[in-house]
């Protein structure tokens, strides 16, 4: 009876210890899983900050160039208006009117501004460009090139 007893005590001493162990190993993966859900939370929450910073950039940015736009077209009609009323030449006038206008537009070409060219111009119209086919190539006697 006393070897009974004393099995049964080592059989439920094992089963704590194992069980220990079992439980344990179960509450890693559990406590990962946490630590990921927690860090996902935090990057969502990052990323939530974010957005709603660059939508607060975006907004005021497009409010300071509403301003500016408005404070560009009052120093043009104050300088106009200036114009108007300290200038008495028409042509004075007209020439101004003209440039405003151009500026507005942004067409210097009147001016005799052109943008950059990526080519140089052919000086001769009939000579041949470097994108013909034949650009280049010595033509033989009695072919064609």
């Amino acid at each position: 009876m006393t070897n009974l007893i004393l099995a049964a005590i080592v059989a439920l001493t094992a089963g704590v210890v194992i069980g220990i162990f079992i439980g344990r190993s179960g509450q890693g993966s559990t406590l990962r899983q946490r630590r990921a859900e927690q860090q996902i939370d935090e990057l969502r929450s990052e990323y939530t900050r974010y957005q709603a910073q660059v939508n607060e950039h975006f907004m005021e940015s497009a409010h300071l160039l509403r301003r500016f736009n408005d404070t560009y077209r009052d120093v043009n009609q104050h300088m106009a208006r200036g114009a108007n009323r300290l200038c008495n030449d028409e042509d004075w006038l007209e020439e101004l009117d003209k440039e405003t206008s151009r500026a507005r537009l942004g067409d210097d070409r009147d001016n005799g501004v052109e943008p950059p060219r990526d080519y140089a111009p052919k000086v001769d119209p009939s000579e041949k460009g470097t994108l013909a086919e034949d650009y280049g190539l010595a033509s033989k006697s009695g072919e064609k090139a």
